[in-house]
């Protein structure tokens, strides 16, 4: 039987299937289909990006942020986006697992001659993932981790006097969280997780330029392109709520390969009534760091405080109503300043409204 040609040169000879739209394609096609629709992502509408903006890629060592940073330098050089691209790691201190991947991360750094950051949870809050999980247990660590991650990525961010965050979030990832948003019942977060960029009042611009990127694809372009990523899973990883969901994703790809796209779809359409948004709270600033927060304290500070308190799984229960001052002896993080770099510019007052108004968000 002669071998399949290329369903889009038909020419060469088709060794991938792609998950997506089950055309069988050469590897040249693919890589080229695969970087035209990440391109095709980042530049529709307004695009996400700005001439000379720099954007630090949130990179952990792992597949979506190695093929993120590969693929942002080759569409940056071809279609001259005219961007300064870093690579920013934050260390978890997860040991046998981060330390591993961020080996990747540097050699990363050499093969794409980039520059890298690296911001410890020790370093911002005194902690580490393993002494976290030695005092909370296994159960609802990923909350700490997630709440923490998101607050050092952006902390990073400022020190390194970037624009803008991008991150590998693929379309398996975005499926997944609009499954587990519609299961707790949040459904005023759906419009932001599917967002392709978000940015809240003071805070810095983040995106997800593999919004609708197959996970199985992304690994198909690493092996084909022979990228060096690391593959263990977070040892802390397996008993994470997401994991559920991830497996029902999974299961209903395999009926229907489309369903993660269709899943994308459903949470961009839903929205929310106007009196419901009336009733959500304003974003103001952490009294203790001056992170964004809808509360007095922002969830990281609460967080923080329960674990110095020496409380277990109920540390994610302490209250984020609370005075500036932390309890005597007490680490506390350190005060957020957004746009203390030089060359970092302030938004306008109606910028800040505008972004204010976007960021609402229900506790």
């Amino acid at each position: 039987m002669p071998p399949t040609p290329c369903s889009l040169c038909h020419i060469a000879r088709a060794l991938v299937k792609r998950p997506k739209t089950g055309q069988q394609v050469c590897k040249d096609c693919f890589f080229e289909v695969f970087e035209t629709e990440v391109h095709n992502t980042i530049t529709e509408g307004k695009g996400i990006f700005e001439r000379g903006e720099k954007v630090a890629i949130g990179a952990s060592g792992g597949k979506d942020s190695t093929v993120l940073a590969h693929v942002l330098s080759v569409l940056n050089k071809r279609y001259d986006y005219g961007l300064d691209l870093f690579l920013l790691s934050i260390d978890e201190g997860i040991t046998g697992y981060r330390d591993d991947s961020l080996e990747t991360v540097k050699q990363n750094q050499i093969e794409y001659g980039l520059p890298l950051k690296i911001l410890s949870y020790n370093e911002l809050y005194g902690w580490t993932m393993d002494k976290i999980v030695e005092q909370v247990g296994r159960r609802n660590n990923c909350t700490f981790c997630g709440v923490f991650r998101r607050q050092a990525l952006d902390r990073g961010a400022a020190q390194l006097g970037v624009d803008h965050i991008v991150t590998g979030h693929n379309a398996d990832d975005i499926a997944e969280t609009v499954l587990m948003n519609i299961m707790r019942g949040d459904i005023a977060r759906l419009g932001r997780c599917t967002a392709v960029t978000t940015q809240s009042e003071d805070t810095i611009k983040r995106s997800k330029p593999f919004k609708y990127a197959y996970e199985k694809e992304i690994v198909m372009y690493a092996y084909f392109k022979k990228l060096t990523y690391f593959s263990t899973e977070c040892i802390y990883s397996p008993d994470a709520y997401r994991g559920h969901a991830r497996v029902f994703l999974k299961d209903l790809e395999a009926i229907r390969p489309s369903a993660i796209v269709d899943i994308i779809h459903s949470g961009e359409s839903f929205q929310l009534e106007q009196s419901v948004q009336k009733g959500m709270k304003a974003m103001q600033t952490c009294l203790r760091c001056g992170y964004i927060s809808s509360n007095d304290l922002c969830k990281a500070c609460a967080l923080l405080e329960g674990l110095e308190a020496g409380l277990d799984r109920s540390a994610l229960r302490q209250t984020q109503a609370n005075s500036s001052t932390a309890p005597e002896g007490h680490r506390t993080i350190p005060m957020f300043e957004r746009y203390s770099n030089i060359g970092v510019s302030q938004p306008s007052a109606t910028e800040g409204i505008e972004k204010a108004v976007q960021a609402i968000e229900i506790k």
